[in-house]
């Protein structure tokens, strides 16, 4: 069972909460309805997210046997044969549609959101498929199909239950998407350069130079997100959470500078206090958000 565990990469689903997003600003996490949909439509994401990291591994399988760490992985290390790697990605990819179906069918969603959530699906695919064929290989393209996933899968959640989101909101996910993606492509320049044909094409100069430019981005858009992307009673008490925000990318930085490979989903779930600063950042997000509605 590990095996399988390691070839969908669950831990990696932690990505899709960005998918909750709409649903938690936009006031409604207490709507049943609601809730149930983001929620069939995050599994409904990460069965087809999985699907992406199977065709992926399939595609790498000779690079990775070669690779110090990346050799273990369950195809490259032949504990699971690349046959069954392709059912498995046919599995995940029909259980995801599947899904889609089963909410439209049984939750009253509607034919639209339907039918713009199934696209996204799809899209999201199709650009990893590029990504994991060809687009990897081009410096530049390879880092915005990685960080254009990130903000589909904000619209995904978005639409799923028919609900706007602020336009500062885009742009703070779009600015802290740029930032992970060339994060983690900065800790594998400097730690491990040859575990990528396109880093050559980069320098460290200019990984730094984006990653602070994205960095400085996230920061202006989320504190104007939080003084006119909410109503001003809200927006009184939620600009306190810049303070918060401003600690959570500091310690992200400094571990991305210090000792790591920059992958996302291993900073964030491996640093005791950057986990703490982010129950924090949720609490008092979420106590702001919702206190009249708990009658705090």
């Amino acid at each position: 069972m590990k095996k399988y565990i390691r070839l969908l990469r669950i831990k990696h689903y932690i990505k899709n909460f960005l998918i909750f997003l709409p649903l938690v600003f936009s006031g409604n996490l207490l709507n049943g309805k609601l809730f149930l949909i983001t929620l069939t439509e995050f599994l409904a994401f990460s069965f087809i997210a999985s699907a992406v990291y199977v065709f992926n591994d399939i595609q790498d399988v000779e690079k990775d046997r070669k690779h110090p760490v990346k050799k273990n992985r369950p195809i490259a290390s032949g504990e699971i044969s690349i046959k069954k790697a392709y059912l498995i990605f046919t599995i995940m990819l029909i259980v995801s549609l599947g899904t889609q179906t089963l909410l439209y069918k049984y939750l009253l969603f509607s034919f639209e959101a339907f039918v713009v959530t199934t696209l996204c699906l799809l899209l999201y695919l199709i650009l990893n498929v590029i990504y994991s064929k060809w687009a990897k290989h081009i410096p530049i393209v390879d880092i915005f199909i990685l960080a254009f996933g990130f903000l589909i899968r904000v619209y995904f959640g978005g639409y799923a239950i028919q609900t706007p989101v602020s336009d500062w909101l885009y742009l703070t996910i779009l600015a802290l998407s740029f930032y992970l993606v060339v994060g983690k492509r900065r800790g594998e320049y400097i730690k491990s350069k040859d575990s990528r044909p396109v880093l050559k094409y980069y320098s460290k100069e200019f990984l730094d130079k984006f990653m602070y430019v994205f960095l400085a981005l996230t920061l202006v858009f989320y504190s104007l997100w939080c003084i006119l992307g909410v109503s001003d009673n809200v927006s009184k008490l939620l600009i306190y959470s810049i303070i918060i925000v401003v600690f959570i990318v500091m310690r992200y930085s400094l571990i991305v500078e210090s000792d790591s490979l920059g992958d996302p989903v291993d900073v964030l779930t491996h640093d005791k206090t950057l986990i703490i600063a982010t129950i924090i950042y949720i609490v008092y997000v979420g106590g702001v958000l919702y206190a009249e509605t708990l009658g705090l």
